[in-house]
C-alpha cells in the first residue's frame, strides 16, 4: 500500500508548492511555422492567383464575354484599351482576347490603379477597387509579417 501524502510532513511540503511563485522568466514565443523563402513563395503564390483570378473576371465580364467576342457593340464594353481609341484601319475592329485582360489584371495589381486601360462601368471599377485592394493587402500582411519573423 502507498503512504506517501499521508504523512503530515509530506502534505505540508505539497501545500507549499502551490504557493510559489510563478515564473517570471519570458519563455521565447513559439514559431508559428515559416521562414522567410516560405512566407515569399506563400505571397508570391497568392499574388499570381489574385491575377489570374482577376484576369479571368475581366475577359468574362466585358462585352458579355468570350462567347459574344464581336457580337456586341465597342459602347457595351466594360473597359477602354488604347487600341480602341486610335482611328488605324488595322485596329479598326480590334477585339481584346485574354493576353490583354491578362495585361490588366497584372498592372492593375502591380500599381494598385488602371494604367493604360480605364474601367468605363461600375462593374469594372469595383472589380479594378478588389484587386488593387486584395494586392495591397497581400503586400501589407506580407510586410508585417517579414517584420514579425525579423524581430
Amino acid at each position: 500500500m502507498d503512504t506517501s501524502g499521508c504523512h503530515p510532513s509530506d502534505r505540508r511540503d505539497k501545500s507549499n508548492q502551490l504557493w510559489r511563485p510563478v515564473r517570471t522568466r519570458q519563455e521565447p514565443a513559439p514559431s508559428h511555422g515559416g521562414s522567410a523563402q516560405t512566407l515569399l513563395v506563400d505571397a508570391l503564390n497568392i499574388w499570381v492567383t489574385n491575377v489570374i483570378i482577376f484576369a479571368l473576371w475581366f475577359w468574362s465580364t466585358d462585352r458579355g464575354g468570350p462567347p459574344t467576342c464581336g457580337l456586341t457593340k465597342r459602347a457595351e464594353a466594360d473597359f477602354l484599351f488604347p487600341q480602341m481609341t486610335l482611328h488605324d484601319r488595322e485596329l479598326g475592329n480590334w477585339i481584346p482576347g485574354f493576353i490583354d485582360y491578362l495585361f490588366l489584371a497584372f498592372t492593375n495589381a502591380t500599381a494598385f490603379s488602371p494604367t493604360d486601360t480605364l474601367p468605363l462601368t461600375a462593374r469594372a471599377k469595383l472589380l479594378m477597387m478588389t484587386e488593387a485592394m486584395i494586392s495591397l493587402l497581400t503586400v501589407a500582411l506580407v510586410a508585417a509579417r517579414a517584420v514579425n519573423i525579423l524581430a
